[in-house]
């Protein structure tokens, strides 16, 4: 299977609706790599924002898994805007996991601007590429979510991808939770 994935990033500092907590990064990287081999997946589609993306692309590389990165712009204006913006050590993550997948030929750096129009056109790049990787072996195509499970509105681009994911029929993949209330690090 060859797995879209979008999610959410970690809540800012000045959260008041916590959507991801820091607390709970070790407990949703472990449901990461639970869907990732239940699903038996060949390959990872997504972004490298902190958070959700970068999470799924860290497991992905530790199970083996081909990695296929789709950035709103080029990777250093992204990592400003959408990785060393939130708390957590995720530039060097970023670099890291950056670098290897540029050295295999699968980054994509759009030419978009980094607001929602962007971000939707980076999520219909995300499905296409899955898509792309999916045709000439004819694997299924996967979506999985990293969220809250909760819709913040028409802006909420986690959830325009879960509808866009579904419109092209691929395979919703039960949901990584970044929080339900409770989460706590085990």
């Amino acid at each position: 299977m060859i797995v879209a994935v979008a999610g959410r990033r970690p809540d800012p500092p000045e959260s008041r609706s916590p959507r991801f907590p820091l607390a709970g990064i070790g407990a949703v990287s472990r449901q990461i790599r639970e869907r990732l081999e239940t699903c038996r997946a060949s390959a990872v589609v997504s972004s490298a924002a902190a958070g959700a993306d970068l999470l799924t692309l860290q497991e992905a590389g530790a199970l083996g898994l081909r990695r296929r990165v789709v950035l709103a712009g080029p990777s250093e204006r992204f990592k400003q805007a959408s990785v060393v913006d939130r708390p957590g050590d995720w530039g060097p993550l970023f670099d890291r996991i950056v670098g290897e997948v540029r050295a295999t030929g699968d980054l994509i750096e759009l030419d978009v601007d980094g607001d929602f129009t962007g971000y939707l056109r980076v999520t219909a790049a995300i499905l296409d590429e899955a898509v792309k990787l999916a045709q000439p072996s004819e694997q299924r195509l996967g979506a999985l979510l990293v969220w809250d499970g909760k819709s913040r509105g028409d802006d909420d681009v986690t959830d325009a991808f879960r509808r866009q994911a579904a419109a092209a029929r691929f395979e919703l993949l039960p949901d990584v939770l970044t929080f339900s209330g409770s989460l706590k690090e085990t």
